[in-house]
């Protein structure tokens, strides 16, 4: 409990976070992404239990990681020399979590270009059932969490800290997920957009893993323009729509 007190009085430790907070919204954006189109393939009645209940279990895990801090920060050490290149076991996560990504990514694209093709299992009924659901959330999670969990502790010592941003994350992520979701299937030309961010994602991860750091900043700031001229095109679009309904009245 003293220690609790002395966080609250500590300036530094309001601005660590600040900081925590904003990062792990930050990195949720991509989660939410994912999570909106993974869960637009379900029946409509299974969507918004499904977002509750993979985001809740990613809760769950994160902090169970959280517990395990100590243990995380080890991740970080070399286990493995490829083609003179050092990996930890953070950088196979992010390895394997960037190929996940990238297929997944380009499996829907595939599926949105060429919906009648027998050959694509992506979207099947052995592969888009809810547990494969909750299961797939989980996975590319489990490499987020991991990443971000090394990150804050290099930001701060406190657990306590660490606690209280990822549940507003997840909280945020929460409110979030279902509007989203629904916007991102009323709007055909935001799902390849959203597809492309996630294969951008895909690729910088896999980036990470083999040493190449692509600064966070960069790879927002594209995605933010992105959609910025998408939301142009949609406001061009709609005027279109209102201007012809008036022609025909």
């Amino acid at each position: 409990m003293e220690t609790i007190f002395a966080l609250v009085q500590n300036p530094a430790a309001w601005v660590a976070l600040a900081t925590l907070v904003v990062m792990e919204v930050v990195l949720g954006i991509d989660n939410l992404i994912f999570i909106s189109i993974l869960t637009n393939k379900l029946p409509e009645h299974q969507r918004e239990r499904a977002r509750k209940i993979g985001i809740g279990l990613a809760l769950i895990m994160r902090l169970g990681l959280l517990a395990t801090v100590a243990w995380i920060v080890r991740l970080t050490e070399p286990v493995i020399t490829i083609l003179g290149n050092e990996l930890s076991w953070k950088d196979i996560i992010l390895i394997v979590g960037g190929l996940f990504l990238v297929w997944k990514a380009t499996k829907e694209i595939h599926h949105h270009v060429d919906p009648g093709d027998p050959e694509d299992t992506l979207i099947g009924a052995a592969v888009a059932t809810f547990g494969g659901v909750i299961v797939q959330i989980l996975i590319l999670d489990l490499v987020f969490s991991i990443d971000s969990i090394i990150t804050a502790v290099g930001m701060t010592p406190h657990i306590q800290i660490m606690v209280i941003a990822v549940v507003f994350a997840v909280t945020v992520m929460l409110l979030a997920a279902t509007p989203l979701a629904n916007f991102i299937e009323r709007n055909p030309t935001i799902i390849m957009l959203a597809l492309s961010f996630l294969l951008l994602i895909g690729t910088t991860l896999i980036a990470e893993g083999l040493g190449v750091y692509v600064p966070k900043g960069y790879i927002y700031a594209a995605m933010a323009f992105s959609a910025l001229v998408e939301m142009l095109n949609m406001w061009a679009r709609n005027g279109r729509k209102r201007r012809r309904l008036a022609e025909k009245r």
